[in-house]
């Protein structure tokens, strides 16, 4: 399969195969879903940020705790179709305030979800195929990533159109020093700040024509009071990309999304338009009635 093109994706393989192998198909699953051109994607990342093989095999370990929790979450959640009640200040000091729980586990099981996860590695081939190429097309010069992650998306947009500045925006310090260590190992720092920010809380005089906020509505209690922050953000005549986790039962998240209308409904009482929008299931329905976790990404104006 990887005729010793891809060192670093066959190094993953043997640790999943070794140490997990109850998650052993997982490196030929992407491989058969999406071919070379994933395989390349990987390889890039896993080269970047983990460039020895105690740092990969540590980032798998946290990967395989971040998704067995997230199993875990999940089957609760399809007995009560209910998140456990929490609010923002429990899941900050809990999650994105807990740097060790945020370095050794969220973190990098969260960026290697996005390359190892059917539907969380399609909405980035729709950011690129759709978000990114307008960017690209209509030469975009800044954009602004409301809470940021990993970094992944700003990554992303800062490497397909050189001539840009982006200002990303998070609420944890371990999240701001990733994404700043992910843009600096793709040697494209010089071009980009992380800023820690609430934007819930604390308002910024920031405007753009190219607004991210990725998978961030669930994370909060208001998200409707976040979106309209947004819209002043974005100015007229400027597109966003925002995306959010339905039925999606992990550690962070407060509020309960069912369906792509409801967040299409909060987004048009926030002030936008919806442009266009797709929804990535994360696997089939198991059973009848119970609800299956997606991904929904809108591009807005």
């Amino acid at each position: 399969m990887f005729n010793g093109n891809y060192p670093k994706l066959q190094l993953l393989n043997e640790i999943f195969i070794e140490k997990y192998p109850f998650m052993g198909s997982t490196i030929n699953n992407g491989f058969t879903a999406f071919g070379k051109t994933w395989a390349v994607e990987v390889e890039e990342l896993l080269a970047a940020m983990f460039a020895t093989n105690q740092q990969l095999t540590k980032a798998v370990d946290g990967y395989v705790r971040f998704a067995m929790d997230v199993t875990r979450r999940q089957s609760r959640f399809d007995d009560a179709c209910e998140y456990p009640q929490k609010s923002f200040n429990q899941v900050a000091d809990e999650v994105y305030l807990n740097d060790e729980y945020m370095e050794r586990y969220y973190l990098p099981g969260l960026l290697l979800s996005h390359m190892l996860w059917p539907h969380h590695y399609r909405q980035s081939r729709f950011f690129t195929a759709t978000f990114l190429r307008d960017m690209e097309v209509m030469g975009a010069k800044e954009f602004v990533d409301a809470g940021v992650g990993t970094g992944f998306l700003s990554r992303l947009t800062l490497a397909a159109c050189p001539d840009i500045t982006g200002v990303g925006f998070d609420v944890s310090p371990a999240s701001k020093k990733f994404a700043e260590l992910q843009v600096a190992n793709y040697k494209l720092l010089d071009r980009y700040q992380c800023k820690l920010l609430n934007l819930c809380t604390q308002p910024t005089k920031v405007e753009t024509d190219w607004l991210i906020s990725a998978e961030v509505l669930e994370h909060l209690e208001d998200p409707l009071s976040f979106l309209q922050r947004l819209r002043v953000i974005l100015r007229p005549g400027g597109k966003g990309f925002i995306t959010a986790a339905l039925n999606a039962a992990e550690i962070d998240h407060i509020y309960l999304y069912r369906n792509p209308i409801e967040v299409q409904d909060q987004l048009i009482e926030a002030g936008f338009t919806i442009e266009q929008y797709q929804s990535i299931p994360a696997y089939k329905p198991r059973k009848i009635n119970i609800p299956t976790p997606e991904v929904v990404a809108f591009i807005v104006t």
